[in-house]
């Protein structure tokens, strides 16, 4: 199982949403995930296999992997920009 954190400012939202896309295209791709939505502060104290968060964000999650997503909303962007770093993080492990 691969445990994700999406991040956004607050983690209200923004982070909330992406997290139910991620959770849906996860699930087309048959890959098991533990996922939360979390905001800033918090996520630079977790720890987790990927960090999913939009670029601006990104270069604060310092010593984390990240994958930079586009946009917290557009399937199509998300699935094409998550979906070779899960897909070989699987195949590892």
């Amino acid at each position: 199982m691969i445990k994700i954190i999406t991040v956004c400012g607050n983690g209200i939202g923004s982070s909330l949403m992406l997290a139910g896309v991620i959770k849906k295209l996860c699930k087309e791709w048959n890959i098991d995930i533990n996922i939360k939505s979390s905001d800033l502060m918090t996520a630079k104290s977790e720890s987790a296999d990927f960090f999913i968060t939009a670029k601006r964000l990104a270069t604060e999650l310092k010593d984390k992997e990240v994958i930079v997503i586009r946009s917290y909303t557009n399937i199509q962007k998300i699935s094409d920009d998550i979906k070779e770093q899960i897909l070989n993080f699987t195949n590892k492990s």
